[in-house]
Parts: structure tokens; C-alpha cells; sequence
């Protein structure tokens, strides 16, 4: 082996172990994250989420998960600011996700319509015309790219049951939808062990409360 090519496999090799040594960095930060979550402790787990976002700039997971988790928080919230903070906090997130991703990632656009409906929650004489036709729209491209994916289906028919709730309207449809949506959660199956896989337990209740 000439010099020329032991130099050229020993900078490869350098890279390769780089690379390794990177993803496993990345790998173990983000099982300490859901850990620290699982474990009740947002707030660290948000936090590592975020120091994880800075140092991983090709990955859009990190930021994903603090949209997410500043999303779900907002949902038993009372006080407006804080309500504001945290969707503005979690729009933050999923804007750099997007920068980080490709614009048919069908899950990032679920997350899209989810903050849009919290909005539409927190107050819907504001946010109800501003973001209803959004959220439809959104979820209607994610079941145009991704049929089988349970959270386009779930999430799409629990915003239009809610909706019909509120105007008054059979929600007999969407509860075979939602229903129909425990199957692909059966058979999903995650790019990886950090990719979403939430929201069959939720499915679950759904399903449960229409045939109450």
C-alpha cells in the first residue's frame, strides 16, 4: 500500500468514526430526553431537546419534539401570556424543523395543524376564522402524501369531530374513522426509534367515548 492510499484510508477512516461517534451522541442525547420526559421532568427534557437542536443542525427531530411538548403544555394552561409564550415558543421550533426537512414531511404538518387548533382552543372568537381553513387544508395534504399514516387519519377526523360537536353535527363518521385509525397505528412503523409514534392511547379514548 502506498503512502498516498494509507493517507487516503486513514481519512476515511477518521471520518467514518466522526460520523459514528456523532450519531451516537445524538442517539444518546435523545433517549436522556424522552427519559427525562417519561420521568415527568419537562422542563429538563425540553431543555435537552433544545441543546440537542443546536448542536445537531441537520436534524429537525429535536425541535420537533419542542414544538410538541410546548403544544401539549398549552392545552391545560389558564393564564394568556403563558398560553402565548408557549405557542409562539413552539411555532419557533417547528419553523427551524421545517428548515430542517423537506416540505411533504407529513409529520411536521401534522404538528402545523395541532398548533393552529391550540390557537383555535386558547380562543376561538380570534383564531377561528384566522386558522380553521388552515387546519383543514393541512390535513388534507397529509393524508394526500401519507394515506396510512395513523396521525394524518386520527388527527384529521378528531379535529372535524370536534368541529361537529360544536356546530351540532353527526359525529357517527368520524368515530369510524378514528376507529379505523387503531389498524394503521397496529401496523405503523417509525423511520426510527426517535421518529413520532404518538397517539393511539388518545385514538383509543376516542374510540372508547363513542361507544359510550
Amino acid at each position: 500500500m502506498n503512502t498516498l492510499v494509507k493517507i487516503a484510508v486513514i481519512l476515511v477512516l477518521a471520518l467514518t468514526n466522526n460520523q459514528a461517534k456523532a450519531q451516537t451522541n445524538f442517539e444518546k442525547g435523545m433517549t436522556k430526553a424522552f427519559e427525562l420526559w417519561e420521568e415527568g421532568k419537562w422542563d429538563e427534557a425540553e431543555n435537552m431537546f433544545e441543546r440537542i437542536a443546536k448542536a445537531e443542525q441537520d436534524q429537525w427531530l429535536p425541535n420537533y419534539y419542542v414544538a410538541q411538548m410546548n403544544s401539549l403544555k398549552s392545552w391545560n394552561e389558564k393564564d394568556a401570556t403563558v398560553i402565548k409564550a408557549q405557542l409562539g415558543k413552539a411555532q419557533e421550533h417547528l419553523d427551524i424543523a421545517k428548515t430542517k426537512s423537506s416540505e411533504e414531511n407529513v409529520e411536521l404538518i401534522i404538528m402545523q395543524a395541532q398548533i393552529y387548533t391550540n390557537w383555535i382552543v386558547f380562543d376561538g372568537m380570534t383564531y377561528g376564522m384566522k386558522y380553521s381553513g388552515k387546519v383543514n387544508e393541512l390535513y388534507k395534504k397529509a393524508l394526500e402524501l401519507e394515506p396510512e399514516n395513523p396521525r394524518a387519519v386520527f388527527c384529521k377526523a378528531d379535529w372535524e369531530m370536534g368541529s361537529a360537536k360544536y356546530f351540532g353535527k353527526d359525529t357517527t363518521p368520524y368515530c369510524d374513522e378514528i376507529e379505523a385509525s387503531l389498524e394503521l397505528f397496529d401496523t405503523f412503523k417509525p423511520e426510527s426509534a426517535f421518529h413520532p409514534n404518538w397517539g393511539r392511547e388518545r385514538a383509543e379514548e376516542v374510540t372508547k367515548s363513542c361507544k359510550e
